[in-house]
Formats: C-alpha cells, structure tokens, sequence
C-alpha cells in the first residue's frame, strides 16, 4: 500500500485509527476459551469499515508457539488487502539478521509493514528497506515511561536523541517507506516532530488505556496526507467481556473514528 493509497483510505473512511490485535487470552470473553483466532475474527468483522489498518503485536503470538504462528499468519490473511498490516515486532539486528527478520515479516506473514529499533544504526535497518512497496517504521519517541532513559538524552547541541534518530533516518528512507513510532502521552511534542520530518506518517500508540491526547496529537502532527496512523489495543479489544463483546469494541472503536473525522474537517491543511 502505497501513502497515496493509504491517504485515500483515510479520506474514504474519515478514520486513521490502527487497531492493535494483541490478543491476550487471559483477557478474552470467557466463552471463547482462548480460541484467539475467534476472537480476532469477531474484532475485525466488528472494526473493519472504521480503520485503516492493524497491528498484531507478534510476541503475543510468539508467547503461544507454533500455534501462534499459525494464528497470526491466519489473522493477517483474514484481515486481507484492503486494510494497512504492521507486524509489531520492534526488530533490529546486524544486517544479515535483520534480513530474515524482514524476510519473515513481508514473505512469511505477508505484513504491509513492520517496527524496528534503529538503535544499531543504518545497516541495521537498511535490509528492511529493500523490499519495495513495504514499510519500515522506526521507533522514535516512545509512550512507556522507560523512554526518558535514552530518547531525551542531549546529543550534541543539545539535540535530544529522538530528534537525531529521526533526521538521521530520513537519510536510509523516504516518506513512502519510512514511518515512525511516536507516542500520544507526549501530544506537546508533535509540533516539534512533525517540523522535524514534515512529510512522514507516524504510527502513533498511547490513546485509550494509556490516556493519549488524540486532539493534540492531530492539532499539532497532522500534514496535507494526515500523516498519522493511530493505534488503539486494549481500549478496542477489551471493551466488552460477555458473548456481545465485539459490538463493544465496535462501539469503542467508532468513538475513536468519529473524533477522527472530525479533526480531519478542523486539522487536515
């Protein structure tokens, strides 16, 4: 999927909401028994005309063996062609290695995109860019309480670390295969990200559970394409706990696409 074809998607839909699957069955509706392949279904017949993309994380699979990976491929190919797939697998590794990390995640899975930790540098993430027509979304400034350890740190001039892995970046990948992971709780720093990297989209986690800003992600990060792809998990899957759970999420999730098309009237230039 192209940003073209992505944009058009938003527009069509008046929605950039990215659905997590992170399918924890130790969280599902009792009835379900832990059948995650089930479970994911029923989300994504639910959510479907309201987003635009998903994102399963893979260790949520991984944790469930090879079964997992069976239920993750399936999701995917259930999920099909029409909406944008991350494999949220956060990868990066010297060159041969993160090649077979890609290789998996756009061959075997057959994901539209993938997340990766730039922290090796260029050619770490360079085997992700080959494949064209795939994107790679780098982990920039990071919604979990952990990202003032590193990301914040001033490099030189007094330029924190994030900033310098996103300029940096824009060097390995243009705007049609380059995303990056910038979380919600940090709403005041949008302005800031986006003049840092004006044309990119970025994968946006944190609104729901975590208590994310979506009016100030949008005011204050979104471009002439939107440029945004915002990522809700448990407030979608866990919405409800009984045999009708899926209308719950559906409902959670279309208060999120209303609020979206919304700020695309107010906040898309």
């Amino acid at each position: 999927m192209t940003r073209a074809e992505l944009f058009a998607q938003i527009q069509e839909k008046q929605s950039f909401l990215c659905v997590g699957l992170d399918a924890d069955p130790k969280k599902m509706p009792p009835h379900l028994k832990g059948d995650v392949l089930a479970f994911n279904k029923a989300i994504i017949d639910a959510t479907r005309d309201l987003c635009v993309a998903y994102k399963p994380n893979t260790a949520f699979y991984e944790a469930l063996g090879l079964d997992g990976m069976r239920v993750l491929k399936d999701t995917i190919a259930y999920i099909g062609e029409d909406h944008f797939v991350i494999a949220d697998a956060k990868r990066g590794d010297i060159g041969n290695t993160s090649r077979y990390y890609a290789s998996f995640a756009f061959n075997t899975l057959g994901a539209n995109a993938i997340t990766v930790a730039p922290y090796m540098g260029a050619d770490s993430v360079e085997p992700f860019l080959e494949y064209e027509g795939k994107w790679t979304i780098l982990l920039a400034l990071t919604s979990n309480k952990g990202s003032q350890d590193f990301q914040h740190a001033s490099q030189d001039g007094g330029v924190p670390l994030y900033a310098k892995v996103m300029t940096r970046a824009t060097d390995w990948g243009s705007a049609d295969q380059l995303m990056f992971v910038c979380g919600a709780t940090k709403a005041e720093k949008f302005a800031e990200l986006r003049a840092l990297t004006p044309d990119h989209f970025f994968l946006v986690p944190g609104i729901g559970a975590q208590g994310g800003d979506l009016e100030g992600v949008c005011k204050n990060g979104m471009n002439d394409h939107c440029g945004l792809l915002v990522n809700s998990s448990r407030g979608i899957l866990y919405a409800g706990q009984d045999e009708d759970f899926a209308a719950a999420s559906r409902a959670a999730a279309l208060s999120l696409q209303t609020q979206m098309a919304k700020a695309l009237k107010n906040y898309l230039p």
